[in-house]
């Protein structure tokens, strides 16, 4: 597979301050060889059509970044977006002097003759920055453009499973194969729970030791779980992850009550978390957008995701708790108790993991919704986990959001969205925006 790829395209004119222009040039190359190890420069500034076709010819772009180093006419933008389809960063800089004299660099000016050719061209959405190199903003919202375009290119390709169907009740995170790949360029595959059931039960009990350990290595109290249940959570873990290597799978869903209590005998929650912790982003009841929720999120972090309800609302505090019975990755358990085996609140069957989740000065809570007209929508939520310890059976985390808790209760229940939410441990709320835009779907900031 080719790797991601960033072109960088800083376009002008000759007739303008080239000391001026050279020195932004420059700064950028060094900005952008910081942020990115996938980017694609010209040695020089391209400031001739003939000289922006050359580079066009040399490059196989993922990403853009359209610069003008100084004003250049439209021609060059309808050049680059007749050429290419991926999504683009449109840049201003801003005039290095302003002292009575001449323009140095027209870099506005330039940026609307772009954006209006691009717009003409059918380009419904870029992402805008007007700043120097040198600012800490623009900066920032390099690396979050880069980050989601890395995500949406990502995604092209990739096989997510779904395991069984959604509980009665449970519609709202049914998805398409259609839809998924229409929307979101993602396979969908699909196999019935009692196959990975059929599965895990060929195996013995040697087949399963080292399945076993590399659990025991996570999670604390296995031993104290019945061993007929540890035993068939390792056979269930051993079916799952031989499932996911074998069909190239990248994020799972997975149907769970009442088949893995009643069928099975034992919950398929701690098989689920020890695959988040493997970088495989899975989902409980089979809700399908969360689990793809999960691997966005687990893509611009670099880590594992919580996925929960909400189920909890403290004014004073200004948090919601997330919470779910049992399924988060171990590694996101508070360094004082650790990932710890349970058993189901409700079934009283195990394992479960039991744990609070630790503290994280930046999360950000997402979710992707399916509004009524079958449109997707983005939930973004900032906040910060606190350092609260296990609030109910099962797994939680308290966060304290940024902005008034009970109101973003009242307006996503008010919007009808899913009651699953993906928390991210880390500082993404601007990345998925520009992903939202970038797919052309709802940002819903709350």
């Amino acid at each position: 597979m080719a790797e991601f790829e960033v072109a960088y395209l800083p376009i002008g004119v000759p007739t303008f301050d080239l000391e001026s222009a050279g020195n932004e040039f420059l700064k950028t190359k060094r900005l952008l060889e910081g942020i990115t190890d996938y980017v694609k420069a010209p040695d020089e500034m391209l400031l001739t059509m003939d000289k922006l076709r050359a580079f066009l010819d040399e490059i196989n772009p993922d990403f853009m970044i359209l610069q003008n180093v100084t004003f250049a006419n439209a021609a060059y933008a309808g050049e680059v977006a007749n050429r290419f389809s991926c999504p683009i960063v449109l840049w201003t800089l801003p005039e290095p002097v302003i002292d009575g004299t001449r323009l140095r660099l027209n870099s506005l000016t330039g940026a609307y003759s772009a954006a209006n050719m691009l717009k003409h061209m059918g380009v419904r959405y870029f992402t805008y920055i007007f700043g120097s190199p040198d600012e800490e903003q623009v900066c920032g919202t390099l690396a979050s453009a880069i980050g989601a375009a890395k995500v949406l290119w990502q995604m092209r390709g990739i096989k997510l499973a779904t395991v069984g169907h959604t509980p009665e009740g449970f519609g709202f995170g049914r998805a398409l194969d259609t839809e998924l790949l229409k929307n979101f360029h993602v396979a969908l595959e699909t196999v019935e729970v009692r196959e990975l059931e059929q599965k895990a039960r060929t195996f013995s009990d040697s087949d399963v030791e080292e399945y076993m350990k590399a659990a025991e290595s996570k999670i604390c109290g296995l031993d104290r779980i019945p061993e007929n249940n540890r035993l068939d959570f390792a056979r269930l873990y051993r079916a799952y992850l031989e499932y996911v290597q074998e069909h190239g799978i990248a994020a799972l869903s997975s149907r769970c009550w009442p088949d893995f209590f009643v069928s099975y005998g034992t919950p398929v929650c701690a098989v689920l978390g020890l695959l988040n912790d493997l970088g495989v982003a899975a989902a409980c009841e089979a809700d399908t957008y969360g689990a793809l929720s999960m691997y966005i999120g687990q893509q611009l972090s670099g880590e594992p995701v919580f996925f929960g309800d909400p189920v909890s609302v403290d004014e004073q505090e200004n948090t919601i708790t997330y919470w779910h019975c049992g399924t988060a990755a171990c590694s996101l358990a508070r360094e004082d108790t650790k990932a710890v085996a349970g058993v189901h609140c409700n079934r009283k069957i195990g394992p479960t993991l039991e744990f609070g989740c630790r503290a994280c000065r930046h999360v950000t809570v997402f979710r992707i919704g399916r509004k009524p007209d079958g449109k997707f929508r983005f939930f973004i939520l900032e906040g910060e986990a606190l350092d609260k310890p296990q609030q109910f059976y099962g797994t939680s985390v308290v966060v304290k959001v940024k902005s008034h808790a009970m109101q973003v209760v009242n307006d996503s229940v008010q919007e009808g969205f899913e009651p699953h939410f993906c928390v991210i441990y880390g500082d993404c709320a601007q990345a998925l925006e520009i992903l939202g835009g970038m797919l052309e779907m709802e940002v819903c900031k709350y």
